[in-house]
């Protein structure tokens, strides 16, 4: 296997890691001009020259568990052993998301629905200018990074509870546990603002509204319903802890 691992010792085009591109290419002058122009932008760049060895490399690190070995795929298409779209295919057959810019120097516009028909993300024609397949790297990581921030749950957690507010779910020590909507609504109160004591009026106008009408001992009805769900002694309880003369805290 040909391989060319390029460091970066510049700052990254996105903050934080850099972002792992892998390079498919069977043409070497191309293969390099691409790394250089993506290290030039902070990513960091792995090269291989044929389709076996790029299905090897990504599929030998899913097997570990590192779902995330790269960032972002550029494959030619007219590759040895196994072509770019083969490759595409079985990528995605396989479940890997790893967003894919093909370079092909097919141009029709048969080829390019074909292409993105089979899994590849964006589709750039040979000849291309460096900025262009930059900018589209760009786009690409852009999109998926929001497609993960989007379609990863918003949780809250303290020791034990995990609160995910998207989905009206809550899990106490790993069982999944019901609560009416007002509970909810208190346990999240509490979660967002672990050991802050809430006084009964407080909570009487975050949960039940200003225009309330009814006596404060409603908190205290509920406040030992979710104990009773929550706590593994509700007499005793761990989590929503009674500040006497104050109110309520978690923790």
């Amino acid at each position: 296997m040909l391989a060319i691992d390029v460091s970066t010792p510049q700052t990254p085009a996105d903050f934080g890691q850099p972002k792992r591109v892998l390079v498919v290419e069977d043409e070497e002058l191309i293969r390099e001009m691409v790394a250089l122009a993506l290290q030039d932008e902070g990513y960091s760049v792995s090269c291989v020259d044929n389709g076996r060895d790029a299905l090897a490399c990504l599929t030998g690190r899913r097997a570990e568990g590192d779902d995330r070995a790269f960032d972002l795929i550029v494959l030619d298409i007219m590759l040895p052993h196994i072509n770019g779209l083969d490759l595409c295919r079985v990528l995605r057959q396989q479940g890997n998301p790893i967003p894919i810019l093909v370079l092909s120097a097919k141009a029709s516009e048969t080829d390019r629905v074909l292409g993105l028909e089979v899994g590849a993300d964006d589709y750039l024609c040979k000849p291309f200018g460096m900025r262009e397949l930059i900018a589209r790297c760009r786009a690409l990581l852009r999109r998926a990074r929001t497609d993960r921030e989007q379609n990863t749950p918003e949780v809250f957690a303290f020791e034990g509870i995990e609160l995910y507010p998207q989905q009206c779910r809550v899990v106490v020590r790993g069982e999944e546990v019901n609560l009416a909507p007002k509970e909810f609504r208190l346990l999240e109160l509490f979660v967002q603002s672990p050991r802050r004591v809430w006084s009964r009026e407080q909570l009487l106008d975050r949960i039940w509204g200003f225009d309330f009408v009814g006596d404060s001992k409603t908190v205290d009805v509920h406040i030992r319903w979710l104990r009773e769900k929550i706590e593994i002694d509700p007499s005793r309880p761990q989590y929503i802890v009674t500040i006497r003369g104050f109110g309520y805290r978690l923790g």
